[in-house]
């Protein structure tokens, strides 16, 4: 799987990590989008080392994922980044500074509030998963969120590190309801399903297309509203 979040963060097929904020338009397969500003794209492990871009070649070899258009593997992420431009007309992303530095009002709000990475709420975590470089893009995001409210980049940085938890087997539930609360009361007709949040639900479930509830195109377990219909009535 590989993953992408907040401001540009990138987690390759091959699990290498780094940073690229391009203003481009991106081409891609996104198979899992949580509408706001978490993408993962899944591929079969048929499309090992057949692939190539942002995410990686998925060959299992995290030294040759900054492979550039010309097949040349290199250490900047912008060099590697900017190769991948579809389109001339777009400009190349340039190196920024830390938005903390800019915005220094906000680092303290951003280190106070990403500190629930590294604490005891994620406990269980902490040993699968290192929790360094998702507090420091929590930081980093945070301080730099200017638009849909500065909750809105600390929650998705935090829920980055949630869902990098629960894929290593590790379920967090972190949210509280002051706390990037999820609301799923308002999807709750009278006498219909009732729908709860879950914070490692399974995405596979018995549908009135797939009444078996077996599912051949696995989907890691995913944070949302999740239906607990009665049992004569078992089917979204």
């Amino acid at each position: 799987t590989c993953t992408i979040y907040g401001e540009g963060h990138y987690i390759t097929f091959d699990d290498k990590r780094f940073s690229f904020n391009g203003d481009c338009g991106y081409n891609g397969l996104v198979l899992i989008w949580n509408k706001k500003t978490t993408l993962m794209i899944k591929l079969s492990s048929t499309f090992k080392g057949r692939v190539c871009g942002l995410c990686g070649n998925y060959d299992g070899n995290i030294k040759n994922d900054f492979t550039t258009r010309n097949k040349e593997v290199v250490v900047d992420a912008l060099v590697f980044g900017n190769s991948w431009k579809v389109s001339p007309t777009c400009p190349n992303a340039n190196s920024f500074k830390n938005p903390c530095s800019l915005y220094s009002h906000r680092q303290a709000w951003a280190i106070k509030h990403c500190s629930i990475i590294n604490s005891e709420v994620f406990s269980i975590c902490h040993s699968k998963v290192d929790p360094q470089n998702y507090y420091d893009a929590c930081v980093r995001d945070t301080c730099a969120c200017n638009t849909g409210g500065d909750c809105e980049c600390f929650c998705s940085a935090v829920a980055a590190y949630a869902a990098a938890c629960d894929k290593a087997g590790a379920c967090v539930r972190w949210r509280t309801p002051t706390i990037c609360p999820v609301f799923c009361d308002f999807y709750n007709p009278d006498g219909e399903c009732e729908w709860h949040y879950e914070p490692c639900g399974k995405p596979c479930m018995k549908t009135c297309r797939n009444p078996s509830g077996i599912c051949y195109n696995k989907i890691p377990p995913l944070e949302g509203c999740y239906p607990r219909c009665p049992p004569e009535r078992p089917y979204l």
